[in-house]
């Protein structure tokens, strides 16, 4: 599997860029006969031996669905920005009846692939950055801050991520909050707020007001306790919205897109990932 993909790396780059809206489509994974593909987005004008700060995302559906192309407009916009950006599958319950576990093990999995193949992809380190929506921003922020690895995986390469860019992220899994149902006494285990402790990358919140699943308490009480750890992490509350009011919209223009985007770059910028 190695191999085809650095054949595919090889013939790609007989030019020296990569069209920013034609994606390298990679396996990262394998389990039994489901294989999860990542697509990467490559800034224009991107020269093999370049090392460029990444973004990795994933996508929002409650565990239980959702699609891979959910973030890639985020995608191509941080592409734009100079960035390789990454939007990776993973499993879930719909598809392949699997329980939030699964997803974590496939999003630390999928940091580890970057790791380890970061030469051939031109991935610089020290500048890897993990993002999603709702269950998908849980996986990113679960990859820092959690310890669920698949059995295969190798655990000497680091899984965690040099940041997080999380959009309404259901980062606290303990009672009262989304997803305990599903979880009970394990939540501990895989709740980001629960596993929070020095070290925790810098984390940007993107949050409506009126979001049913994630109350503004509980993103600030996040705040709060990453804070307590010496960790940086920004709240952005946006009043009147609601779950997902960042999603790109092909029928209509989103100014909570924009606006969440313009924001992430702000971030990304203070941190050296952007110029």
């Amino acid at each position: 599997m190695k191999k085809i993909n650095l054949i595919v790396w090889c013939c790609l780059f007989l030019i020296n860029t990569q069209a920013q809206n034609k994606p390298l489509e990679l396996v990262y994974k394998q389990v039994d006969t489901t294989v999860l593909k990542m697509q990467v987005y490559y800034p224009q004008g991107y020269v093999k031996g370049e090392k460029r700060p990444t973004i990795l995302l994933f996508f929002g559906g409650g565990w239980n669905t959702g699609s891979v192309n959910q973030f890639k407009h985020q995608a191509l916009h941080f592409a734009a920005e100079g960035m390789i950006a990454i939007t990776a599958d993973y499993r879930v319950n719909s598809r392949q009846h699997t329980t939030p576990f699964e997803c974590v093990k496939d999003g630390r999995s999928a940091m580890r692939y970057l790791r380890t193949h970061a030469d051939e992809l031109g991935i610089d380190t020290g500048r890897i950055a993990a993002g999603g929506g709702s269950a998908g921003g849980h996986v990113a922020a679960a990859t820092d801050l959690t310890r669920i690895d698949e059995a295969t995986d190798d655990r000497s390469i680091n899984a965690r991520p040099n940041a997080l860019v999380l959009f309404n992220p259901v980062f606290n899994n303990g009672p009262g909050n989304y997803g305990y149902d599903r979880l009970q006494d394990s939540y501990q285990d895989i709740s980001p707020y629960h596993n929070i402790r020095k070290g925790a990358a810098p984390t940007i919140v993107f949050l409506g007001t009126k979001d049913k699943l994630i109350p503004v308490a509980t993103a600030k009480q996040y705040q709060q306790k990453m804070r307590e750890v010496g960790s940086r992490c920004e709240l952005l509350l946006y009043e009147g919205q609601g779950h997902g009011f960042f999603n790109y919209k092909s029928n209509k223009s989103n100014p909570y897109y924009e606006a969440t985007l313009k924001e992430a770059d702000r971030f990304l910028r203070s941190l050296g990932y952007l110029n």
